[in-house]
């Protein structure tokens, strides 16, 4: 297993394959273990670096999570970067994690060749999603399947994390609603934006919506919507989505 320290505390993550550092950032209450369906297949062509952020999976686990949290999650990608010695970097994220990998783009720019965002909320918090998310994981934590596959992922005190993350999300659309500290008229990086129309996280017709206003915001955006598949839509159309990420990764670093 190997490990970085962040402020005192241990991060864990896993390496695969070789070519150009491309980092897979998980969403909220899961963590790298989301990814092994696609790994061999970006591995073949990159070198694959899959983190758990702190607090979840092997990471170390702590008591309170910041409100701010993809904008932390953002600083723990950099902190990685430097823990290896990347220079520029390819970043896919997934949900929570997307956030986390635009906000990374915006901060550390001189570190992105280019980003993948998969299946996020939005450029700031929806208040009726907001809710939706509370609900479903007070209903979630009834039902004996999730439980099991959360106690795997994060160990006996998965309850205590299921619950930080939860806060944390919550009191960021109390406190703060913005997702980035920064425009994405400053996106310096080439911008895939995916998603699965049938996502049953959000409402129909999400995605068009939010990826035209951000497509509106940066020339360096471009959307693909995928006809099929739930959330995240990486993970329900996997092949396609890891062609498509290969292929634009490619064009990005023309």
């Amino acid at each position: 297993m190997s490990y970085f320290d962040y402020k005192k505390h241990k991060i864990y993550y896993t390496e695969h394959g070789s070519g150009t550092p491309t980092l897979l950032l998980h969403g909220n209450t899961v963590s790298s273990d989301m990814f092994a369906p696609i790994i061999p297949l970006l591995s073949e062509k990159y070198h694959v670096i899959a983190m758990d952020f702190l607090g979840c999976g092997h990471s170390e686990h702590i008591t309170e999570w910041s409100s701010d949290l993809w904008y932390e999650w953002a600083k723990q990608v950099k902190a990685l970067c430097d823990h290896k010695g990347f220079e520029k970097v390819n970043i896919i994220g997934s949900s929570g994690g997307a956030l986390a990998a635009i906000n990374a783009a915006l901060e550390y720019p001189e570190l992105i060749n280019a980003v993948a965002a998969d299946s996020f909320e939005g450029i700031r918090a929806n208040a009726e999603i907001t809710e939706q998310i509370r609900s479903g994981r007070e209903l979630a934590k009834h039902n004996e399947g999730f439980c099991a596959m959360l106690k795997a992922i994060h160990g006996d005190d998965w309850e205590r994390v299921f619950d930080a993350d939860t806060d944390a999300v919550i009191r960021h659309a109390q406190n703060i609603g913005e997702f980035f500290h920064r425009p994405l008229s400053e996106m310096q990086c080439k911008l895939l934006l995916t998603g699965s129309a049938k996502d049953e996280m959000f409402p129909h017709g999400h995605y068009e919506e939010l990826f035209r206003d951000i497509c509106e915001q940066t020339p360096l955006a471009q959307a693909c919507i995928f006809d099929r598949g739930s959330h995240p839509a990486m993970l329900s159309n996997t092949a396609e989505f890891a062609e498509l990420c290969m292929q634009f990764f490619q064009t990005a670093e023309k």
